[in-house]
C-alpha cells in the first residue's frame, strides 16, 4: 500500500513529539517518587511508562493518517516497549538507559552483515527516499556502520558514568543530533553518487 501524503509539520510532531513529551514528562516527576502496590517507583520509571502510550497512540495515529510505518519505526517502538517493560517489572531504570546502546548496536550489527555479504541492506530501507548509486549506498552503509557503535558506545559510557539528567538531556537531543548532522554531511559528502531524477528536456 502506497503511503499517504500528509503535513510534513504534522508528520514531525507525530515522530518527534513522543520523546519531547517525555523530556517534559521527566522534568516534572524526576524529583518525585510514587508507591505502587507497596512498590516504590522514582519519576524516571513513572515517565518512562507514561512515555510507552503516548509513542504508541503517536504510531497509531501516523499509521492512520499514512498507511505506513518503516521498518525502523516498528524497531524502535518493540524495543521501547521490550526495555520499557523490564524497567517497570525490575524497578531498574538502567534497562530503559541502555535500550539506546542495543538499539544503536543491533543497527550496527545488522548494516555489518550486510557489509559482509556485499549488500547494502540501508539502501534496501533507503533507497526510495534517497536514489543514489549502489557504490554510494556502500560507503554510507560502512560509515554508518562505525557511527552507530559510536553512539552506542557513547551512550554506554554516559548512562554509566553521568547522572540521569544529563543522559535524558543528550538522549533527547545531543544524539539525535549528532546522527543528524553525520547524515547530511554524508549525503553532501556523496553527492556525486547521487541519481538526478530525470528532468524536462529544453524544448527548442
Amino acid at each position: 500500500m502506497s503511503e499517504k501524503q500528509i503535513n510534513p509539520v504534522l508528520k514531525q510532531v507525530l515522530e518527534l513529539g513522543p520523546t519531547l513529551v517525555f523530556f517534559l514528562i521527566y522534568l516534572r516527576l524526576r524529583d518525585r517518587s510514587f508507591d505502587v502496590a507497596g512498590v516504590e517507583y522514582s519519576g524516571f520509571i513513572v515517565a518512562t511508562l507514561i512515555f510507552v502510550p503516548i509513542l504508541l497512540i503517536a504510531m497509531g495515529i501516523l499509521w492512520a493518517l499514512t498507511k505506513k510505518l518503516s521498518r525502523m519505526q516498528v524497531f524502535t517502538a518493540f524495543m521501547v516497549i521490550f526495555f520499557g517493560g523490564l524497567t517497570a517489572w525490575f524497578n531498574d531504570e538502567r534497562f530503559f538507559k541502555m535500550k539506546t546502546s542495543i538499539v544503536y548496536g543491533i543497527m550496527a550489527l545488522l548494516l555489518g552483515i550486510g557489509l559482509l555479504r556485499r549488500q547494502s541492506w540501508l539502501e534496501w530501507v533507503m533507497g526510495e527516499l534517497l536514489p543514489m548509486k549502489h557504490e554510494g549506498w556502500m560507503i554510507l552503509t560502512r560509515r554508518l556502520c562505525f557511527f552507530f557503535l559510536a553512539l552506542a558506545a557513547a551512550n554506554e559510557f554516559i548512562w554509566r558514568t553521568q547522572s540521569t539528567d544529563l543522559w535524558v538531556k543528550l538522549e533527547t537531543f545531543a544524539l539525535p543530533a549528532a546522527l543528524m548532522v553525520f547524515l547530511w554531511v554524508q549525503i553532501i559528502a556523496l553527492q556525486k553518487y547521487l541519481i538526478e531524477p530525470p528532468g524536462d528536456e529544453t524544448k527548442g
